[in-house]
């Protein structure tokens, strides 16, 4: 990144040839199967320009990412929540509330801000009956924080589900949130009309020069993995002994009931540490806190122990 500095009086690669390729090697991919986006959320609203209007429907979880609810409201179409279970997504009920009108289901997996996540046969459920004039966008955001993800890439690759867009980015195990850069996976015909859509020159030259070198760093990906993993069960081990009531997650946070929750966010605040609070979200008694590094998490906790008086 410090190396393109000198030269950002020029305008970036409009199509990002060199990432794409490395990306597309990464993932077994073709180049053509991916497009980029400033953050996954310039990706959102590609979907929105190009299969949302007044008289279309979008199917989402309750408690889903925000954004989706935006863009949706955005293009004017009708946004139709299906009640949570335990916090996560029913995908029976995702599917059953699918009519002709809906263009658009939208799935976290793992959830943000729940971090909960669907089965393997929930996902098999969901990829073989939804009918195909849906697009399912399948938010992969945490999904190299799993063990054992489910392999939706494979039916790209097979091009076997033409109906399906993945999404990722380079935000969350990669560490490189301030450079906004999401990527789209899906079979070249879906990629091609969402290229007809993407602003030329979104993604800039340092971020493409990040993100090359973030896909050279195995290490990091593997460190910053275990971090997670030791990190999550430090959390949840210790909001049990604080008898606080919390989502089992298999993201890179924890959602955890603290009363009111606005109230401790900002009393935390101004201790010095930073969660986020979920009543926008329909959780007017939760916060959500990421995890960090062994010692922010247990100054995190230390804090929370002091705000409620644990």
């Amino acid at each position: 990144m410090e190396r393109v500095l000198k030269n950002l009086h020029l305008y970036p690669d409009g199509n990002a040839f060199y990432l794409k390729r490395k990306l597309a090697e990464t993932l077994y991919l073709d180049p053509a199967n991916l497009i980029l986006g400033n953050g996954s959320n310039e990706i959102i609203e590609m979907v929105g320009h190009a299969f949302l209007n007044p008289d279309a429907e979008v199917v989402v979880s309750e408690y889903c990412f925000a954004v989706y609810p935006i863009v949706t409201a955005l293009f004017g179409a009708k946004l139709v929540t299906v009640p949570a279970r335990r916090f996560g997504a029913d995908v029976a009920g995702l599917i059953r509330a699918i009519t002709p009108r809906t263009k658009v289901l939208f799935l976290a997996n793992p959830n943000n801000p729940t971090g909960t996540l669907a089965s393997h046969g929930e996902i098999t459920q969901l990829l073989a009956e939804v009918p195909p004039h849906v697009l399912i966008v399948m938010d992969e955001a945490y999904v190299e924080f799993l063990e054992d993800p489910a392999d939706c890439l494979a039916l790209v690759r097979l091009e076997a589900q033409p109906n399906l867009l993945l999404m990722r980015t380079f935000s969350k195990i990669f560490g490189l949130a301030g450079l906004r850069l999401g990527y789209g996976v899906a079979v070249p015909s879906l990629i091609a009309a969402l290229e007809k859509i993407r602003q030329p020159f979104n993604i800039n030259a340092i971020a493409q020069a990040g993100a090359l070198g973030a896909l050279e760093d195995a290490e990091h990906i593997a460190r910053t993995r275990s971090n997670n993993r030791q990190g999550l069960e430090y959390l949840h081990t210790a909001l049990s002994q604080m008898g606080l009531e919390h989502v089992p997650s298999y993201a890179n946070f924890v959602l955890v009931r603290v009363g009111d929750g606005v109230r401790v966010f900002a009393d935390l605040q101004r201790l010095g540490v930073i969660t986020r609070p979920m009543a926008s979200y329909g959780l007017p008694e939760w916060l959500r806190i990421s995890v960090g590094k062994p010692a922010e998490n247990h100054r995190c906790l230390v804090s929370l122990r002091q705000v409620l008086g644990k």
